[in-house]
């Protein structure tokens, strides 16, 4: 994603001071019911209309500990330390945007199966505003799903990393804490391992919120902060706040990658202020908001850049997908396959985020990891020379 995505704007959290027993004698206009799923079984979900959770359940267990990461081959995958968290994660992650509460809770599942199966321990869920108009609550539903398919899908919470963001949407009306708390409710977890950090918001320094996330830190919210979307300076004097709170540095920056947007990562300020931190890039956006697979092509009226192709953001990745379905065709591989295996190429990056709704994307992605262990010098510098003219 480049920037703050613009489906997030209303992007819930919510005190977990209103208990149920209060709103039981004296319910008001302002609260949402819905029904969601738990475990198999139906139960009322309240929300208020600001986001804020009306009532919090029983949370399924979700004791950390390092992960084990292991597939169902038994293989141990590539693995990568978040900074000095402690957290190893896997070369992907998947992520949730646009794609949990839009599916069928099996192909969910589906999904979320497959990236266990490949080796993926590391899961990045968030907040997000209902797009679809069946969601029982108008933002949040991404998490409530979320937990719902993971627990069906019997992964075990020991053996995964799972990250969600504060989006700082209500402060100062609302502080980290309870908007983490909002989050972990509708999830039904104890706890996340990484909670990314998107820029503060006007009026909220960065001394303050370095504080404030340190303390989700400190409280066993989460395990360790990271950051979304910030410039490097930004990320530097945030090192800096850092290191004068005594709180963790920031094990990791989530940021947009690809084949045609190059800057945000390799750019000497961004490595310094890494550097500064000990983190390492997840990378996000690496498929160009899927104009890299080459599927415009195939069908311009569907995706997320359906009617926006034109557009700077999305043209110049239409172009560089037609370069790479003529290499993947070559190679026998896919077009996914090389627009992930170039961003893992990248010794700064950690891991590669993505966004599935099928199992087979979930294989597809994951054909990169191949790539990257069997690709040559030649075969290097023909993949990063694709989309580079136009890369910003």
């Amino acid at each position: 994603m480049v920037g703050r995505p613009a489906r997030v704007n209303r992007l819930c959290g919510g005190a977990l001071d209103d208990r149920v027993g209060e709103l039981g004698r004296r319910r008001r206009a302002d609260v949402i019911t819905g029904q969601v799923d738990r475990g198999g079984v139906r139960q009322t979900f309240e929300q208020h209309r600001d986001g804020r959770s009306a009532s919090s359940g029983p949370a399924t267990s979700t004791a950390l500990r390092t992960p084990s990461l292991v597939t169902r081959s038994g293989m141990a995958p590539t693995v990568r330390s978040l900074g000095a968290s402690g957290l190893s994660i896997s070369r992907l992650a998947l992520g949730s945007w646009r794609t949990f509460e839009r599916m069928t809770p099996e192909a969910g599942v589906a999904v979320m199966r497959a990236a266990r199966e490949a080796g993926i321990n590391f899961l990045d869920d968030a907040r997000y505003d209902d797009e679809t108009g069946t969601a029982p609550i108008p933002t949040g539903y991404s998490e409530v799903r979320f937990g719902e398919l993971f627990r069906a899908a019997g992964w075990p919470r020991a053996e995964t990393v799972v990250a969600n963001k504060m989006w700082w949407e209500f402060w100062p009306q609302q502080s980290a804490a309870e908007e983490l708390d909002a989050s972990l409710a509708r999830m039904q977890f104890d706890a996340v391992d990484v909670i990314y950090a998107s820029p503060p918001p006007a009026g909220l320094d960065l001394d303050t919120m370095v504080r404030e996330v340190g303390g989700l830190v400190d409280s066993g919210r989460a395990r360790a902060w990271a950051i979304v979307n910030w410039p490097a300076n930004q990320l530097l004097e945030a090192s800096h706040a850092a290191r004068r709170a005594g709180v963790p540095q920031p094990c990791a920056a989530q940021l947009p990658y690809s084949l045609v947007h190059r800057s945000w990562v390799e750019d000497p300020a961004m490595k310094r202020a890494l550097d500064a931190c000990g983190a390492p890039v997840v990378a996000s956006f690496v498929l160009a908001g899927g104009a890299l697979t080459g599927k415009y092509d195939r069908d311009p009226t569907r995706g997320r850049a359906a009617g926006q192709l034109d557009e700077p953001r999305y043209a110049s990745g239409v172009r560089a997908g037609r370069e790479l379905a003529e290499m993947a065709s070559r190679l026998g591989t896919t077009p996914a396959a090389l627009a992930v295996a170039f961003a893992l190429g990248n010794p700064n990056v950690a891991s590669v985020l993505f966004g599935a709704t099928r199992p087979e994307q979930v294989r597809d992605n994951a054909a990169a990891l191949d790539l990257v262990e069997r690709f040559d010098d030649g075969l290097w510098a023909r993949l990063n020379a694709i989309g580079a003219s136009d890369a910003g």
